[in-house]
């Protein structure tokens, strides 16, 4: 991401949180504490800076324009929202302070985290306070694992299992190399799973190549060894960063081969310095692309740009829907401010598997008891430097 257009978008996002109005009292609502105030404070986490800042960002403001909406429409059950993000650098310690700085702040309800580990970290917090919590983008299976936790996202194994059956269903390889992060829970968690799906669909490994966060600049061996195996496609099951580094040094020894990654990949298009052109004919697996032509995004992407003067990526959909689900299963509920933290949990874990919503990530949503939502996989293409839905 060029670094202006990331300053224009933190300085748009740190506006549009200050300019919600103070409502009620600040004090907190934990146990069986009632909340003082008489809006609905919702609370987010995600990295604001860092090397993940974009996905944070694109959290903090999906969610914003959702609850300005919202707000606007009403609100929830006739009561407003209001809503603070505190960035946490994907790092579980800062992450857990987040969590209590927003608690002292009268949190009742959580969005977030964005990313898995320290998403796994909170959610303990969240257990023990019963707080009911919501991630948009935290795909670890323990990031939810437990019942007051729910996500928008797909999880690390179903991602792994859905793009071994859209590689397979679609005919884009029989031979496929892997590379892959195996210190990081939601890389590895996806490969795990799409191996095991892989020699299901009749498609063979041919090569599984493995780097971690101390060697994950030079991708030189893994490239080679992909090359030498007779792989037909790549499946990157990882951040955008390293992809991006991936798909230079993949250009730079002449290895032309098709690439395929998952929602970890989404940001590729804005790495400072990396040469676009690279990512022509990478598919990804994600439920959301800006370009679709459907109204629900349409609208969507115009009221993001006008707010934020950048297309919105996947993140920015999953914190929409996030807002929206809130809003669905509150009304379903029937919840109010003045409830405790713990009361609304136990209203809103019943009534989150009582919804249905059309969101932007997908039609017909549910969820069952354990968190995980029901919704169909979706793949695009990098086309013309945009993402177009396959």
């Amino acid at each position: 991401m060029k670094m202006k257009r990331v300053a224009s978008l933190m300085l748009a996002s740190v506006l549009a949180v200050g300019s919600l109005a103070a409502c009620g009292n600040d004090s907190g609502s934990e146990g069986g504490e009632s909340a003082s105030s008489d809006t609905f404070k919702i609370g987010g986490i995600g990295p604001t800076t860092g090397d993940a800042a974009a996905y944070g960002i694109a959290v903090q403001n999906g969610a914003q324009l959702a609850v300005d909406e919202i707000n606007a429409d009403g609100g929830i059950n006739g009561k407003q929202i209001e809503f603070k993000f505190e960035d946490d650098q994907n790092d579980s310690e800062k992450s857990v302070n987040a969590y209590n700085t927003l608690k002292d702040w009268g949190m009742q309800m959580l969005v977030g985290t964005v990313t898995s580990t320290p998403c796994t970290a909170v959610v303990e917090e969240t257990h023990k306070d019963n707080m009911y919590q919501l991630t948009p983008s935290a795909t670890a299976v323990e990031s939810i694992q437990y019942d007051n936790a729910f996500r928008i996202c797909f999880s690390d194994p179903s991602q792994g299992t859905a793009s071994a059956d859209y590689i397979a269903d679609n005919g884009l390889a029989t031979k496929v190399a892997v590379i892959y992060n195996s210190s990081d829970v939601y890389s590895s968690g996806i490969y795990q799973n799409f191996a095991t799906e892989a020699q299901a669909k009749g498609l063979e490994v041919v090569a599984a190549e493995a780097f971690t966060a101390d060697s994950k600049t030079d991708f030189s061996v893994q490239l080679q060894k992909a090359k030498d195996s007779g792989a037909e496609l790549v499946f990157l099951p990882i951040y955008y960063q390293e992809a991006s580094l991936i798909l230079t040094q993949a250009d730079r020894m002449g290895f032309d081969t098709t690439f395929f990654g998952c929602d970890g990949l989404d940001g590729i298009l804005d790495v400072e310095g990396f040469d676009t052109s690279l990512a022509e004919g990478v598919m990804l697996l994600t439920p959301f692309t800006a370009d679709a032509q459907d109204e629900k995004t349409q609208t969507f992407v115009k009221a993001y740009e006008e707010a934020f003067e950048i297309a919105p990526i996947q993140f920015a959909a999953d914190a929409y829907d996030c807002i929206y689900a809130i809003k669905a299963a509150a009304e379903q509920a029937e919840i109010t401010p003045d409830m405790s933290v713990s009361d609304l949990c136990d209203a809103m874990k019943t009534a989150m598997t009582e919804i249905t919503i059309d969101g932007l990530t997908g039609s017909g949503i549910t969820w069952d008891e354990s968190g995980e939502p029901s919704k169909e996989a979706k793949a695009v293409i990098i086309s013309n430097g945009t993402y177009e839905a396959m």
